[in-house]
């Protein structure tokens, strides 16, 4: 059976059977990976906040921010034991004692030699920053306790059972063969439908398309851009659990695909307005960042360069079309992090290294061609988007109908930051 290989080729997640040594040079690059993720936060915070208007700036950075606390302590308490453990209701979830406040896991070394303590650790930087993504869908015009009962239901009910079904080893689509090295469903995916789905439901911010809404800070938004660059090291190349070849691939094309991204969005701009935005640039190298992530353990520098161009050039068109449609998807999440990762989860079939497709068909006991692992791809894609778009769309009108997730008008004209928060991002100090 074709799972059988896969598998095979992806032992890391499963629990030694017996103690090993601890590999230091894989360690220290698990716990450079994992700072480098966490970066990835709060430059999300400075992406965002630099897209809104001067009145929401701090709300929309407070998204972020309040990922981290949220989720980082549910992910501490259960999530990675839904996440990781055994499978539990029919694999639906995972589950296991151990990993309850992770009491169980102060002596266990994985077979990839690591402390499960990194990995967790790691694993925990990735379910923090998926439900701040979202946030970007429906920035400047939701409430703050809101989003946090969104955000703490949606990790437990729509990203833990995700990252089950992809990474854990007994996960069914894991054995089905879905290749998602890094996050393009369990990330990606799930974060544009969801958001997608929160901002059709919410409806646009009082005033769009009609009233000019401007960027408060590009400058912030550039350096939040680069910040995501440099995390992405750690996202992707970190995700091999090694510190070797894997490693040195997922690195490399993480690097070739930002940069093409970067470049294709640049020529685009150029020949329909001739003239590069920064806001296209920082489009652009997210575009590529995204479509590599599923990608980054199989495929060559070559393939991603063609997957990082294809991928500017239709999530520049994919916003277009939001224009035109006139729904309001604040920030793009779905046109980027949506459009790119889903062409990444697909389109990666067709780049796979030759090394990876022998071996695989080798332990699969028969041939294995880049159509049929398409097939397996499209049903973890298919999948990915009913279900996160479906529970997403539940858990909005229930907190809608609990909490209150819309902002009422005068405090959303207010802006953010006074209204909920009680502050200004850019207040002047009275030196009188």
């Amino acid at each position: 059976m074709i799972f059988l290989a896969f598998a095979a080729l992806f032992p890391v997640y499963a629990q030694s059977p017996a103690p090993c040594a601890v590999d230091s040079g894989a360690t220290a690059w698990m716990l450079t990976s994992t700072a480098f993720v966490l970066l990835m936060i709060p430059g999300l915070a400075m992406f965002y906040g630099g897209l809104v208007r001067t009145k929401n700036v701090l709300g929309t950075m407070m998204h972020s921010f309040a990922a981290m606390a949220i989720v980082g302590v549910l992910w501490v308490v259960c999530g990675y034991a839904m996440s990781f453990g055994p499978n539990t209701l029919g694999g639906w979830i995972g589950w296991k004692k151990e990993y309850f406040f992770l009491s169980g896991i102060d002596t266990t070394i994985l077979s990839a030699h690591v402390p499960e303590y990194v990995f967790a650790m790691f694993q925990g930087k990735f379910a923090m920053i998926t439900p701040a993504l979202i946030a970007g869908a429906f920035a400047e015009r939701v409430s703050f306790r809101g989003y946090c009962l969104f955000i703490t239901l949606w990790s437990l009910l729509v990203y833990n059972p995700l990252c089950h079904w992809v990474w854990a080893s007994d996960g069914f689509l894991f054995k089905l063969g879905t290749i998602d090295f890094a996050g393009g469903t369990v990330v990606h995916i799930a974060a544009g439908v969801s958001g997608l789905t929160a901002a059709l439901y919410l409806g646009a911010r009082r005033g769009y398309p009609k009233t000019a809404m401007n960027p408060s800070n590009l400058v912030m938004t550039l350096m939040g851009a680069g910040l995501l660059w440099v995390g992405w090291f750690g996202f992707n190349a970190g995700s091999s659990v090694s510190s070797g070849l894997d490693t040195a691939r997922a690195l490399a094309v993480t690097q070739v695909a930002a940069a093409t991204g970067a470049a294709m969005w640049m020529v685009i701009e150029a020949l329909q307005h001739n003239k590069a935005t920064s806001l296209g640039i920082v489009s652009g190298i997210l575009a590529g960042l995204v479509v590599i992530t599923p990608a980054a353990g199989v495929v060559q520098p070559a393939g991603a360069m063609a997957l990082a161009a294809v991928a500017s050039l239709v999530c520049y068109a994919s916003i277009q079309i939001k224009n035109r449609m006139g729904y309001d998807d604040s920030l793009d999440v779905f046109g980027i992090h949506g459009v790119a990762g889903l062409l990444g989860a697909l389109f990666l079939s067709f780049f796979i290294r030759p090394a990876w497709m022998a071996e695989a068909a080798d332990k699969a006991g028969g041939s294995w061609t880049a159509w049929q692992q398409l097939a397996v791809q499209s049903a973890g894609v298919g999948l990915t988007i009913l279900y996160s778009g479906l529970l997403s769309l539940g858990l909005v009108v229930l907190v809608e109908k609990t909490v209150g997730f819309r902002l009422e008008s005068k405090l959303e004209s207010a802006g953010m930051d006074s209204s909920l928060h009680g502050e200004q991002g850019y207040g002047l100090i009275n030196l009188s």
